[in-house]
């Protein structure tokens, strides 16, 4: 067979997998029960407008991630207590999750090869570079992940000082725990909406027959951090032995007051480290160049004119 011929026969069947991919990609359609469900939710109401791309990853992102669920059970429990952790609670977070990591994965790879067959670029490196930045999807959702569960710690360990502050105030003005969580979820919402979602959930928690310490404690496991979990262990022996639940938190609100001070100055400390390597890498070379520059040009004409 002819080498034109050869390269046509390629380009050929690339195309029509790759239209054949779209195609099945875009014949997705949400089941009768989710027509179903939406209707009722927009019932009374006025209809909210179409909208294409989110309707595509619905129904389409699940299906490609289904592929990726781990088969054992541990594995599977792992990775969906890390997407608790960094706070996407939904059913379909991990397939939904690993649906935008085969995106990413096989994406650049069909990208890179479709404009290797366009002749934009040479098809060696199109697959290259497609291989290359499906690497860096293998890994990239990964970090993002850790990325924001760290982000949402954070705001955790800053905001929890304020609502056990504003938390005794409500205990002391007569409010039970379970009232006292709601007003402060209620006054949260603007200044730390993250905190103030999850307080919302151990309330709802709390009126489904949760006790409040247990409440908290499940708060503390979504949310992996160890000062949540000392405030369960707080209420829980307050309410299991009858201590004070006001002195309890007012002096675990000190406690954690301290403990973000700590923090901040340890951050602190870090920078002065991390702004090192920045000013090695790029600001001294700049200051050698500036000050030492006009020496080394007075010094090579000198030395070039004793060689005349």
């Amino acid at each position: 067979m002819p080498a034109d011929d050869s390269a046509s026969w390629v380009f050929f069947v690339a195309v029509s997998s790759f239209v054949l991919l779209i195609f099945t990609l875009l014949s997705g359609r949400r089941n009768r029960l989710d027509t179903r469900l939406g209707d009722l939710a927009n019932r009374g109401g006025p209809t909210p407008p179409p909208d294409s791309v989110a309707d595509f990853a619905r129904s389409t992102l699940p299906k490609m991630g289904a592929a990726l669920v781990p088969k054992d059970e541990e594995e599977r429990t792992r990775l969906q207590t890390r997407l608790i952790h960094a706070g996407l609670y939904s059913r379909q977070a991990m397939v939904f999750f690993l649906g935008v990591k085969v995106c990413l994965i096989i994406g650049p790879a069909l990208l890179g090869l479709f404009l290797g067959l366009l002749g934009l670029v040479s098809v060696q490196e199109g697959v290259i570079f497609g291989a290359i930045v499906g690497l860096s999807g293998m890994i990239g959702p990964s970090f993002w992940l850790d990325r924001r569960k760290t982000e949402r710690q954070t705001s955790f360990r800053r905001a929890l000082p304020d609502a056990l502050d504003v938390l005794v105030i409500c205990l002391e003005g007569g409010l039970s725990l379970p009232a006292g969580l709601r007003r402060v979820a209620e006054e949260l919402r603007t200044a730390h909406p993250k905190l103030g979602a999850e307080l919302n959930i151990v309330q709802r928690e709390a009126q489904m027959g949760l006790s409040s310490g247990e409440a908290l404690r499940q708060f503390a496991e979504r949310s992996d951090l160890e000062e949540i979990r000392s405030l369960a262990s707080v209420v829980i022996q307050s309410e299991r032995y009858g201590a004070s639940l006001v002195k309890a938190l007012r002096v675990h609100a000190e406690t954690l007051r301290i403990k973000r001070l700590q923090y901040a100055e340890e951050m602190a400390q870090k920078a002065a480290t991390k702004v090192l390597f920045p000013t090695v890498l790029f600001i001294l070379p700049a200051l050698f160049i500036v000050i030492l520059g006009p020496a080394v040009i007075q010094i090579t004409r000198i030395f070039g004119n004793l060689h005349k």
